[in-house]
């Protein structure tokens, strides 16, 4: 296959990249800034580089401004920008294609869902977040972000081209920027230990299962829409750190407050909502359609990914 990954060069993309050029298939990157064998575009208007996606199989749009960053009000105007123009000149060029692509797989984010603790969020009955009582309202703008990028994929104008929406949670993989790279930093500094009592789930996915859920949905013609690409068992921020801790044999973590996470968060130039905000997400359309997780319980996972670290 021929797939094409607009804004292919961060974390995710450099994952899908290599591992489905070791698998055989012409993998062609769109980068604002290509290095070696790239193509430039700037993620706002057509342009040649178009040309990649006419006769293409699969088009994955990554492109969007890291959220791992201070969340001003610049940044957030940053991020909504960068998501939502890259999805419609995406569309754009689909539209234009004379061979246009079977699939159109559009990076998404678990982060729609609502701040609970109640119940998990699946696709069929989760809860959209954006007026939950009890949290800063800025967090109301990541979901608005979230609904927008969305938008923008459904309004696309694709009748040949099956189109899904990656809701997806934290990839955890072993490489350096990444969301585990940052876990651990946090660990590493001290806090390892339960932030505002620790109750908050967080949801994630293995690198590994990530590629092998997009091969399976490449696969499912019948899956089109919003997915949740997270693993079935979210856990609580405490134990969450602590299966950090163990894995990387940090004795101890510290308990923080809010406004001590807050010192953390500057310091490694991230932000609160990333570490505060309680994300149960279920991967139900995944299971029901019979998709089976390689690493579908956090503490093995940890365990795993500094291994991977220790023996890079």
């Amino acid at each position: 296959m021929k797939i094409v990954l607009p804004g292919g060069t961060g974390n995710v993309g450099r994952l899908l990249e290599r591992e489905w050029t070791a698998a055989g298939h012409r993998v062609v990157v769109l980068s604002r800034r290509p290095g070696h064998g790239e193509v430039r575009w700037d993620g706002r208007t057509l342009g040649e580089w178009a040309e990649e996606i006419d006769g293409c199989d699969v088009v994955v749009n990554l492109a969007g401004r890291s959220v791992n960053c201070r969340y001003t009000e610049a940044n957030l105007r940053s991020m909504m920008d960068s998501r939502v123009q890259s999805t419609r000149v995406v569309g754009e060029a689909i539209t234009a294609a004379a061979r246009p692509p079977k699939l159109w797989l559009q990076m998404s984010t678990a982060t729609i869902y609502a701040h609970r603790f109640d119940a998990g969020n699946d696709e069929a009955t989760g809860l959209i977040g954006g007026d939950e009582p009890g949290v800063p309202g800025y967090w109301a703008y990541s979901v608005d972000i979230a609904k927008a990028w969305e938008q923008a994929q459904q309004d696309a104008d694709t009748p040949h081209t099956r189109k899904v929406a990656l809701r997806t949670a934290m990839v955890m993989s072993p490489g350096r920027g990444g969301a585990f790279d940052l876990m651990l930093r946090l660990a590493r500094l001290g806090l390892g230990g339960p932030v505002a009592g620790g109750r908050q789930y967080m949801s994630w996915i293995h690198g590994d299962d990530l590629v092998r859920s997009l091969d399976f949905l490449i696969e499912r013609d019948e899956l089109d829409g919003p997915v949740n690409l997270s693993s079935p068992n979210p856990v609580p921020y405490r134990d969450f750190f602590r299966a950090i801790r163990t894995a990387r044999g940090i004795p101890v973590g510290l308990p923080a407050t809010r406004w001590m996470a807050e010192l953390g968060a500057f310091a490694v130039r991230s932000d609160t909502e990333l570490l505060l905000k309680s994300r149960r997400v279920l991967p139900g359309r995944l299971l029901a359609a019979g998709f089976d997780f390689h690493h579908p319980h956090w503490p093995e996972t940890a365990a795993d990914l500094v291994r991977r670290i220790r023996t890079a």
